[in-house]
Order: structure tokens, then C-alpha cells, then sequence
């Protein structure tokens, strides 16, 4: 674990419940992180935390809605208080129903935005004042390939995707002063739950038959977070987009 560059960082995870999160949360751990976790599901959190400590790792959870931006910053709050600082902010937390706009299923698009848009924001707030003090920190954003491309069905998932990708372009550009990097990660066909959270029955099939053809492990995405992490301090990784060797689009 020595030289990794990511032995002893105070890792801050959201959407760590599950999936992507959950993964990046073990392999983070595994290398020497301690790791804070934020869900919304607080017996899996729980039972993660105990699974991690057990293997002599240091972790701790608190239900964490990233729709309310005061949970947020207590996740992040707690993380300070705790062990001193923060150096890695990994906004993961995302909802992927993706809907035909003719579905007018309004609500969808509603939870998207306060989700994958307000939820990412949300991190940012309540992490930049500490990372601001101490002059460094990373934070990870997690975009997706449709944050890089729209097809039928995705025009809101890819909206709040593509917003990602901007509003981290932008932070990029304001926090050089702090000494602080950052990466936006978009993965492809990852196996998650996201695909689960897909209602529209115009899309469903399509999305569940390409997941259970192609989807790669989530330790996947969890080896592209510890790649930008362990960097030298003096390199930021601003984006990393991978895919399913076999995904066409």
C-alpha cells in the first residue's frame, strides 16, 4: 500500500450503498483509504462498514440523501471531524430512468436533476470550504458515456450527464488557486442498479437486454477512481471515459 498515493486519503463517497460506489468504497479501502460513505440505505451502508473494518480497513457511514444539501454537508462535516480533513470528494450518487420525452413521465426527469445535477452540486458546496483551507483535495465526478452522446430515450439522463461534465470543466478552471484536481469519470455498461431504476416500458428491454449481454464488473470503475487518485500530485487526470470492450455506442 505504500506509494500508491492513496494510503491514508480520506475518501468521501456518495451513492456507496451499491454498485459503482460500493466497489470503489472496497478497492479504496483495500489500498489503505479510510473511507466515508454516504446512501441512502443505512443497513447496507452499515453492513459495508462492518465488512470493511472486520478486514482492518477504517470506515464510516451516515445516511446521506444527496437531494438535501444539509446532509451533505454533515457526510462531509463528519468526515472532517473525524478524521481531520477530506482529500477525496467521490460524487457517484445517480438515477438513470431513462423515458421516450413522449412518455411525459415528468417526475423522472424531476429526480434526475435533484439526483445527478443538484446531488453533484450539492458535494461540491459542502466540500470545497475544507479543501479550500488545506490547499488540496480532489474531487470525482461521475458522468456517464451519455454524458458524451444522446440517443432515443435518453435526453434527460444525457442532460443531467452532459450538465456534469460542464460544471466540473468549470470547477476545474476556479479551483487552481486551492491546488486541487479533478476528474470526471464516465463509465459505459457498468453491472449496477441503475439499469433497474428504468420504467418506461419503450426503453426497458433495450436497456436490461444490453446490460445482460455486455456489462463489465463494477470493480471496473472502481480501478479508473484509484487510477486518477494515485496520480502524483502534480498530475489531474480531468476525464476518463470507458466503455464494455463490446458496447457499440
Amino acid at each position: 500500500m505504500t506509494g500508491n498515493n492513496i494510503a491514508g486519503k480520506v475518501v468521501v463517497i456518495t451513492g456507496a450503498s451499491s454498485g459503482l460506489g460500493e466497489a470503489a468504497a472496497r478497492l479504496l479501502s483495500a489500498e489503505g483509504a479510510t473511507v466515508v460513505l454516504g446512501a441512502r440505505r443505512a443497513v447496507r451502508l452499515k453492513t459495508l462498514v462492518d465488512e470493511l473494518t472486520a478486514l482492518g480497513g477504517k470506515a464510516l457511514a451516515r445516511a446521506t440523501d444527496v437531494t438535501d444539501r444539509d446532509q451533505v454537508k454533515r457526510l462531509v462535516d463528519r468526515a472532517v471531524e473525524r478524521f481531520g480533513r477530506v482529500d477525496v470528494m467521490l460524487n457517484n450518487a445517480g438515477l438513470m430512468p431513462q423515458s421516450l420525452l413522449t412518455s411525459l413521465k415528468v417526475d423522472e426527469w424531476d429526480q434526475m436533476i435533484d439526483v445527478n445535477i443538484k446531488g453533484v452540486l450539492y458535494g461540491i458546496a459542502a466540500v470545497l470550504p475544507h479543501m479550500q483551507q488545506q490547499k488540496s483535495g480532489h474531487i470525482i465526478n461521475v458522468s456517464s458515456v451519455a454524458g458524451h452522446k444522446v440517443g432515443p430515450g435518453s435526453a434527460v439522463y444525457s442532460a443531467t450527464k452532459h450538465a456534469v461534465r460542464a460544471l466540473s470543466e468549470g470547477l476545474r478552471q476556479e479551483v487552481k488557486p486551492y491546488n486541487l484536481r479533478t476528474t470526471i469519470i464516465s463509465p459505459g455498461a457498468v453491472a449496477s442498479e441503475l439499469a433497474n431504476t428504468v420504467t418506461d416500458p419503450a426503453v426497458a428491454g433495450r436497456i436490461h437486454k444490453m446490460y445482460e449481454e455486455i456489462a463489465i464488473p463494477a470493480d471496473s470503475f472502481a480501478r479508473a477512481v484509484a487510477f486518477a487518485i494515485s496520480q502524483a500530485d502534480d498530475v489531474d487526470i480531468n476525464e476518463i471515459l470507458f466503455r464494455p470492450t463490446r458496447q457499440e455506442y
